[in-house]
């Protein structure tokens, strides 16, 4: 778990103009994220983890690392939220979707998990807020875990 002051730095290296919409994102993470997840400085983001004590395999592609849930990172080109839920579970990115017109006049810029907002005066904080109560812990590690499953093939295909 990150201290306060490891991410107060984290936000003060952020352009001047996100500061303050970075500030407000991880306010809205830490009160509507489901219990279980930890806030981490993990290179250049901040992120929302499944922490070792509660999935010792971690992530598969470094298993030293913890399991990601949300990511977020603060670039010239504007601030982006990674959501890997969204990815894993169609049925909260097709919630998602369908409410983003709802909370934001600004075009949805969506890749796989990243939801990228060109200007911080354009991230719809409630519905940020209400993606991340979305996904509980045990939710998250069950999609996960079906997600990066793949099936073998048989030696004589």
């Amino acid at each position: 778990m990150a201290t306060d002051n490891e991410v107060e730095l984290w936000l003060a290296d952020r352009p001047d103009n996100q500061q303050a919409a970075l500030q407000e994102l991880r306010e809205v993470l830490r009160n509507k994220l489901p219990t279980g997840f930890s806030e981490v400085v993990q290179g250049t983001m901040m992120a929302y983890v499944v922490p070792h004590s509660l999935y010792p395999a971690g992530y598969h592609a470094n298993p030293e690392q913890p399991l990601p849930f949300i990511s977020l990172a603060g670039q010239k080109s504007g601030i982006s939220l990674y959501h890997f839920g969204v990815y894993a579970t169609p049925e909260v990115e097709a919630w998602f979707r369908t409410e983003y017109p709802k909370h934001s006049a600004a075009k949805l810029d969506m890749g796989k998990s990243c939801i990228r907002f060109k200007k911080p005066d354009q991230v719809p904080f409630a519905l940020i807020g209400q993606l991340a109560a979305k996904i509980t812990l045990k939710r998250w590690i069950t999609s996960y875990e079906a997600t990066i499953r793949q099936p073998t093939k048989s030696a004589s295909t």
